[in-house]
């Protein structure tokens, strides 16, 4: 069974150039092995970049022994729930793909915070109220 996005559809790819996603499939895909919960597709800019960074979350850096390429502003990553409901909260979240972030964020972070910073509105935007 394929997972599902925010907006209750089928999990749709955050990006392959750089290969995101913590199983680095392409997806925001989830599991047990996943205690950062790599659920949030973002494309990262250099503010967000920096606020990581600041914080602990250098996503700028190459790190190979980790197939992590580091980031660039306008790449489409899968970020960890907490670190950007931090970004969130501190004014510099990251624009999100509602149909790549997989639902299972809502139990971190609310549908409202992510609606709020989406860049993939959806034909019917009201389908974004539930």
């Amino acid at each position: 069974m394929s997972e599902r996005n925010v907006l209750g559809g089928e999990l749709e790819s955050c990006g392959t150039d750089p290969m995101t996603g913590f199983y680095r499939d392409g997806c925001c895909n989830t599991g047990p092995q996943d205690l950062g919960s790599h659920t949030i597709c973002a494309v990262v800019t250099a503010e967000f970049l920096e606020h990581q960074r600041s914080i602990g979350n250098d996503l700028s850096t190459p790190k190979p022994e980790y197939r992590f390429p580091g980031l660039s502003p306008g790449d489409r990553w899968c970020v960890t729930a907490l670190n950007w409901g931090r970004a969130f909260a501190e004014g510099v979240a990251a624009p999100v793909v509602l149909a790549a972030t997989n639902e299972a964020v809502l139990a971190i972070v609310p549908l409202a915070a992510l609606q709020q910073h989406a860049v993939d509105v959806p034909a019917d935007p009201g389908s974004l109220e539930s």
